[in-house]
């Protein structure tokens, strides 16, 4: 018996490896960096190109309300990435942040999302960004081309450019370095890390799970001269939203020392935000270009059919609307993401306005795996959402530091500067932009409203471990 049963137990091996194979999808996660919700063509935006986002969005399902919770720091990215990682709520994610014990035990565990898949049967790869304090090696079976949270960047990059003098900075030097150094563009670089893995999928024994995390389109905004030549600065809207300065910099967490906020001048000009939008419209189609290589090699694979793809980002941002730059802030611009799914079973062509997590992506692909979702992951799987009857009804929740909170629910967004004693309450619904703080316009009801949504606010708060004393 001993001569048979290790070519049994092989065998065996084999036959579930199969049997893995053929019943669980594949799933390609694209992961932008900086990226706001209506950056893509195919959503709206009469300016940018996207050919390659807007076949995702024409072959499936966009969730044209997607959130980010929050951040406990500048780097929003950080906490969005956290969450995702551990799928824990803001506050919980931030406990485990902070202590490195309690990181490593979540590793150890294995409770970390692409530790979930793996246990799964899925052959795990990343590539690109990652800015969580956990080793990728740690969580991913092949990493090629770990990055920083952002390319290096020089001092030429800030505070530009100025009305009446030549602008120190070209975005397509490659000489600079920031996303060239390496000699290739990082951007490049990552759809080449995902198409050679790709190369071999068709062969395998195992469904992947692939973490295709772009740096773009975070500054420093540097992309080839052919892609800067589609946005001329002058040809570029300012946006209905600008204004010289935002009137709570300082109360919310936003002065302009903030390296965000340092990238344009303060009062800011309809000139600089032009500029910094041209090379934020130019990064964003060169990322474009990449992906479309990606999805190219997985349809020439064959593995197309059977593979989940999900676009999204970590967050929005300003780039020149109310005044600010960057994303610690709680509008629209700053919080709401990209987010299209596309894979079987999902429809084509097809939007939901319900609002959601990014990070419910995570017990998402676990459904699509057909595992249980652990006790731990606190977010809500979106696959109910991809039948006709459609949950829609959900608070939002946002906090930035200790400095803003928001709760968005029916229609209205209330922001609250707790330093400032300041509530801002908008009719997000009709008014998508946020230009008319219905407070500030004493408009009838408003007040009503505002308590109301701060009432539902106190009771929300819990799910996401905030603790703040908030005292107008």
């Amino acid at each position: 018996m001993k001569h048979v049963r290790i070519p049994l137990l092989a065998a065996c091996s084999v036959l579930l490896a199969v049997i893995v194979r053929a019943e669980k999808p594949n799933i390609l996660f694209i992961f932008a960096d900086d990226m706001t919700y209506d950056a893509i063509a195919a959503v709206g935006h009469a300016e940018i190109e996207t050919p390659n986002l807007d076949r995702l969005v024409h072959e499936g399902t966009t969730f044209t309300h997607a959130y980010n919770p929050g951040s406990w720091s500048g780097a929003v990215c950080v906490a969005s990435r956290t969450m995702l990682m551990t799928g824990r709520q803001l506050w919980f994610a931030h406990k485990i942040f902070a202590d490195k014990k309690l990181m490593a035990e979540y590793v150890a565990n294995k409770r970390m999302w692409p530790q979930l898949l793996a246990e799964a049967g899925y052959k795990t790869c990343m590539t690109g960004k990652w800015h969580v304090k956990a080793k990728t090696t740690d969580l991913f079976h092949v990493v090629r081309n770990e990055r920083p949270g952002m390319p290096k960047t020089v001092k030429e990059s800030y505070n530009r450019p100025l009305d009446g003098q030549p602008d120190p900075w070209d975005p397509a030097d490659q000489s600079i370095g920031g996303f060239w150094e390496g000699g290739k563009h990082w951007s490049e670089v990552a759809a080449d890390d995902a198409i050679g893995f790709l190369e071999g999928a068709a062969n395998a024994d195992q469904p992947f799970f692939i973490y295709l995390a772009f740096n773009a389109p975070h500054d420093p905004r540097q992309a080839p001269q052919e892609f800067l030549d589609k946005y001329p600065a002058k040809k570029i809207k300012v946006p209905e939203s600008f204004l010289p300065r935002y009137p709570y910099c300082d109360e919310m967490g936003c002065p302009p020392t903030l390296r965000d906020e340092k990238l344009a001048p303060m009062p800011r000009t309809e000139r600089a935000v032009q500029v910094h939008r041209r090379e934020y419209y130019a990064i964003i189609t060169h990322m474009d270009a990449q992906i479309g290589r990606v999805l190219d090699e997985l349809e020439k694979s064959g593995e197309k059919d059977k593979t989940y793809i999900v676009f999204t980002a970590d967050h929005g941002l300003a780039v020149g609307k109310h005044g600010l730059m960057g994303k610690q802030n709680l509008y629209d611009h700053s919080v709401r993401v990209p987010f299209t799914v596309v894979g079987p079973g999902v429809g084509a062509g097809e939007s939901v306005d319900a609002p959601v997590y990014l990070q419910d992506i995570i017990p998402t692909t676990l459904d699509w795996a057909g595992v249980k979702t652990p006790g731990h992951i606190q977010f809500r799987s979106l696959v109910p959402h991809f039948e006709p009857t459609r949950e829609r009804r959900r608070a939002i929740y946002g906090a930035y530091l200790d400095k803003q909170r928001s709760i968005t629910s029916d229609g209205y967004k209330l922001i609250i500067y707790p330093a400032a004693k300041v509530r801002r309450l908008y009719h997000v619904a009709e008014d998508p932009h946020e230009l008319k703080d219905l407070l500030a316009e004493d408009a009838s009801g408003a007040e009503e409203k505002a308590d109301a949504l701060y009432e539902e606010f106190l009771k929300l708060r819990g799910e996401f471990g905030d603790s703040l004393e908030i005292k107008m």
